[in-house]
């Protein structure tokens, strides 16, 4: 391949009532693109009346979330009080840091009709230096992203900078994370503006030229330093497009922990355990900690 280091095909996992998760990262081709440490695609599919989303209270240490969603709406809910829907278009960053709890659920609007719900949620391991600051929350409306729409590709910057464009989420390491959406056979450039870079196809087909044509639910990994042109296919395409610099050494994950030292995830989990993380004021459903739960480390 000229400019694809690493095609990854998404584990698929079943949440329950249907609803079904494809987990791209952490994979065992690739565990990290840049500060990417976990990149789930949910859905689509349709939630009946009376069923919805209830991703109940859950810690998270050392990364901050992004969620970004297609179809649908979620509630979200945090220890810092936080009480936020989100919407396509819209994006949740949540700065975990030293530590916060979260839930995304359907609200009962949500509950009493059939609905749709289709969107991706990535973790950004946070640098070494920024593991254990304050934790944070922001939402942003469409009107408050950058980006371009030319040619029959329209791109929206969601986090970090690319193409000369920044995003004024509260990112702190080298990095982009953008949606592209392309109308048929439109053409849209990716140059190497970081050393790590990935593209995930959403919908639709994309044809990479002497690279092939590659269809939704695939993560290619570039080779460092390759640029590379993406048509898409009759049908159009949706794309993000994702990377940043490596990071400033390893990281382990366990659950829902991010952390560059193994002894601070076994803190947390004590912390957990002994429920010394705050509440999230208006949802107190508390969650046992898995069996069995060892770090994956991160090379």
């Amino acid at each position: 391949m000229d400019t694809l280091d690493t095609i990854i095909i998404p584990r698929t996992r079943d949440l329950g009532d249907g609803f079904e998760v494809r987990r791209a990262l952490p994979a065992v081709e690739r565990r990290m693109v840049g500060p990417f440490v976990f990149l789930d695609q949910m859905g689509p599919t349709l939630l009946k009346p009376g069923a919805g989303l209830d991703v109940r209270p859950h810690p998270h240490i050392g990364l901050a979330t992004v969620t970004w969603l297609l179809e649908g709406e979620i509630l979200h809910r945090d220890s810092l009080g936080s009480v936020q829907p989100i919407r396509p278009g819209e994006v949740n960053w949540m700065t975990a840091g030293r530590g916060i709890v979260h839930s995304e659920r359907s609200d009962a609007t949500q509950r009493r009709q059939q609905s749709s719900l289709f969107g991706l949620q990535c973790w950004v391991a946070l640098p070494q230096a920024d593991e254990e600051c304050e934790p944070d929350f922001t939402h942003l409306k469409p009107g408050e992203l950058p980006g371009i729409d030319a040619g029959g590709a329209r791109a929206v910057l969601v986090a970090g900078s690319y193409l000369g464009l920044q995003s004024p989420l509260p990112t702190r390491s080298p990095m982009f994370y953008m949606e592209l959406v392309l109308q048929a056979h439109a053409r849209f450039g990716m140059p190497a503006e970081y050393d790590e870079q990935a593209l995930y196809i959403v919908s639709g087909e994309v044809d990479l030229g002497p690279d092939g044509v590659h269809g939704a639910g695939q993560l290619l990994v570039t080779r460092a330093g390759a640029a590379l042109t993406l048509q898409a296919g009759p049908a159009g395409a949706t794309v993000m497009l994702l990377g940043g610099e490596p990071m400033d050494g390893p990281r382990h994950l366990a659950w829902n922990f991010v952390s560059s030292r193994a002894e601070r995830i076994e803190q947390a989990k004590r912390d957990w355990l002994e429920q010394r993380f705050a509440p999230v004021a208006g949802d107190p459903e508390f969650i046992p900690l898995p069996d069995n739960l060892r770090p994956v480390d991160y090379p």
